[in-house]
């Protein structure tokens, strides 16, 4: 049996907006035995880990280190010459100012494979994300990139600040909130004029991002005014003065606001995506957990006698895929629903979701609601004898079936999927969050997610929600289960689909009332 051999890569994770890691990274997180991450490196980048991978903390703070760098190096390179893919995860570029040099020499002395993939740099990387561009045609043709925490063990500093004073474009410094007075002051005293505009962007890229700007004699008093600590850039230079102009990232309607998104885990990812691209801090909370069908023999029963189905009526994308997946586990594809059979889908997300398999949908009711599903086939002719199918979850309202029903249609219930409760890895989180006032929104895409909410947070916990923390519900069918728990919905769209959710919080806050 051939021994296993490990390696090291060293994967820069960008500066902090966790869509900044290259694929390459991204790809080396997935596939890693040990993952070995630091302050800086982006928590929600962890769940792309494989499970049973080993994940280890080792700090690296600025003043506070959870592991000397030696330790590191020395667990990384025993971790991999153990036979580990060992993947350490740093913050921004590992080669800029990110002791990647230093973990890479430890593995070259010890025969180690490694492999260096290179991330984001945040000097570049903040001040375009703060709206500065660190070069401009007529401005800065040329950036430096300065460490402004060198090795506390050097004898005399390396930096030389004469030839930084009179450099011709655009300084970037590093790490250098707590010697801001003395950079400022080196650069002055060696010929920078006083008045050079300076920004300091802390957790940039980030939620959090928060920019100052001035000039180099007034910065740290405004920077101690606005309370700003690191980690932090600090940028000097005319394009300073672009950032008014083309500041675009805080500019965002939603930006500075926090969201709870509860949908199941599966189906969260977009509607963070666009919640995130309205600027706010997406926290996902997945309360419910889809499951297989409990009576796959009953699913079994209506697929085989499909072609005599009049109509076939889906509720969620999640019905969709799940009457799908058990259609091809039957060794049949779409070609068994038959000629005669009609579709009817609840909303476009539905209907695409059918449309991706090939299929043309015949109905989508105006409102996205049960109610409004019966209205649209009474629309489209008598029901009589008509043959319904209606594949869903297990547990759902009765008022489609029952209404069809009383029309003198014969409806078949077929539970494709089941729905539970999901405890998210990070609850206590949230409730620590919503209790200290830190959430702006909390979002209901179903009423499963308003009671598995409460039930996971609690009745006080959530009972404390209004005023700074408001409730957006998707459609009134969902607000109506949030009230019997005692929350007010503030947020609900016209358009009862997570974009229109989406919308709706957006426009609620740009509208001055959530201000």
């Amino acid at each position: 049996m051939t021994e296993k051999k490990g390696k090291i890569y060293l994967v820069g994770a960008g500066p902090g907006d966790p869509e900044l890691i290259t694929l390459k990274g991204l790809r080396a997180v997935e596939r890693a035995d040990v993952l070995v991450y630091d302050y800086l490196a982006p928590e929600v980048l962890l769940q792309y880990a494989r499970p049973g991978c080993e994940k280890i903390y080792v700090g690296k703070k600025a003043g506070r280190h959870t592991m000397p760098q030696e330790e590191i190096n020395r667990l990384v390179v025993g971790r991999a010459a153990a036979g580990a893919m060992v993947v350490r995860l740093k913050g921004g570029d590992p080669f800029v100012f990110g002791r990647g040099g230093e973990e890479a020499l430890e593995a070259a002395a010890a025969g180690v494979e490694f492999e260096v993939v290179p991330g984001v740099t945040a000097g570049v990387a903040v001040p375009a994300y703060a709206g500065i561009p660190v070069s401009q045609r007529g401005m800065a043709s040329a950036v430096a990139f300065i460490t402004g925490h060198e090795d506390p063990g050097k004898e005399q500093s390396d930096i030389d600040w004469e030839q930084l004073a009179k450099f011709p474009g655009t300084l970037v410094f590093y790490m250098g909130l707590g010697r801001l007075g003395s950079i400022a002051q080196e650069l002055t005293s060696h010929g920078l004029d006083p008045a050079a505009e300076v920004a300091v962007i802390h957790r940039g890229t980030t939620e959090r991002q928060r920019a100052v700007t001035g000039s180099l004699e007034d910065i740290g008093r405004k920077v101690r005014q606005a309370g700003l600590k690191a980690p932090a850039i600090i940028v000097v230079g005319k394009v300073v003065g672009l950032r008014e102009r083309l500041s675009w990232f805080e500019s965002r309607p939603l930006f500075g606001r926090t969201v709870i998104v509860t949908r199941a885990r599966e189906q969260a990812s977009e509607f963070s995506r666009i919640l995130d691209g309205y600027g706010a801090r997406v926290i996902e909370m997945p309360t419910i957990r889809i499951s297989d069908s409990p009576e796959p023999e009953k699913v079994a029963w209506a697929i085989d006698r499909l072609d005599r189905y009049d109509w076939l009526i889906f509720t969620s994308v999640n019905g969709v895929e799940r009457f799908f997946h058990y259609l091809r586990a039957s060794g049949r594809d779409v070609r068994a629903i038959g000629q005669q059979a009609l579709l009817c889908a609840i909303g476009p997300v539905t209907r695409a979701a059918l449309e991706a398999s090939g299929l043309r949908v015949d109905l989508v009711p105006g409102s996205y609601v049960a109610e409004s599903v019966v209205e649209a086939l009474k629309s489209r002719g008598d029901l009589k004898g008509k043959r319904v199918l209606l594949p869903r979850a297990a547990v759902a309202r009765q008022v489609i079936p029952e209404a069809l029903r009383a029309l003198g249609a014969e409806v078949d219930e077929v539970a494709v999927y089941s729905t539970g409760i999901e405890t998210p890895e990070n609850l206590d989180r949230v409730v620590e969050e919503l209790t200290e006032g830190r959430v702006d929104v909390v979002t209901f895409t179903s009423s499963s997610t308003v009671e598995n909410f409460v039930r996971l947070v609690g009745e006080p916990v959530a009972a404390g929600l209004g005023g700074k923390t408001l409730v957006a519900s998707i459609g009134p069918v969902t607000a109506e289960i949030a009230a019997q728990h005692g929350l007010r919905t503030d947020i609900m769209p016209e358009d009862y689909t997570v974009e229109g959710l989406a919308a709706a919080v957006r426009d609620h806050f740009t509208s001055g009332k959530g201000l």
